[in-house]
């Protein structure tokens, strides 16, 4: 008998495809809303961000349809089939979503980890070059978000530059991995949900905490302001749908 290959599933995917075989079912019509976030995470009992980032998900794949102040709501596939393909450039993902793909909240959480000691260890090791490199970023980021800019490009570099000064390849490598991941539809929809020219300039005002204590080689104040700015970063994804820019 043929077997097939198992695959772990990642946990915002098994809860989307039980959303999208209901719906398939029939359980919920064209136009039906979903239950809340809330409810859904109480049912499968599983967290809020595990359930938005199925969601998001589904949104992408044009399951639902997300509206801001209301609900979700279940897409006509029918009326989806027609639908002219929304191009990259216009900022509005569609279609399938890579079974590889890392939910964004999940991301979050994995990199306060890593890079937290990231930055201790640059607190200690760094060398003046790296702090340079890192108020280069910062300042890249500045100029980026005064064009109404998401300024993606400085914030990477401005992680880089942190994982280079620890001398460790692997983790700068892998903290590659992480900030490539950032590409793909679902973390791209969720960003243009709650990422704001406002919401950036916090996030800068935090890329300056962590570089200020490395140049004062502060390990235990670094790691606690990177911390802190991933915990912010997944608070600012995790905020009520009514608090997104859109409103």
């Amino acid at each position: 008998m043929p077997l097939q290959t198992v695959e772990p599933q990642r946990l915002y995917r098994q809860i989307a495809e039980q959303l999208r075989a209901l719906i398939a079912q029939g359980a919920f019509d064209a136009g039906a809303r979903l239950p809340a976030e809330r409810d859904l995470a109480k049912q499968l009992g599983v967290s809020r961000p595990s359930v938005r980032e199925a969601l998001i998900a589904l949104e992408v794949e044009d399951w639902v349809e997300v509206r801001i102040g209301s609900g979700v709501y279940v897409l006509d596939r029918a009326q989806c089939a027609r639908r002219p393909v929304a191009s990259a450039e216009a900022g509005a993902p569609s279609g399938a979503v890579a079974p590889s793909e890392w939910g964004p909240l999940e991301l979050i959480r994995a990199r306060r980890v890593v890079e937290g000691e990231t930055a201790a260890i640059a607190a200690r090791c760094g060398k003046r070059k790296d702090v340079d490199a890192m108020s280069r970023a910062i300042a890249s980021m500045h100029e980026q978000a005064e064009r109404q800019v998401a300024p993606l490009d400085g914030d990477r570099a401005f992680h880089l530059a942190i994982a280079g000064a620890s001398g460790n390849t692997v983790l700068v490598e892998t903290v590659q991995g992480f900030l490539d991941s950032r590409r793909g539809p679902i973390f791209t929809r969720l960003g243009g949900y709650f990422e704001t020219a406002t919401s950036w300039r916090v996030a800068i005002a935090e890329h300056e905490a962590i570089r200020d204590a490395i140049a004062a080689r502060d390990a235990e104040a670094a790691r606690d302001a990177m911390h802190a700015h991933m915990d912010k970063s997944h608070r600012r994804f995790s905020v009520n749908w009514r608090r997104t820019k859109s409103t």
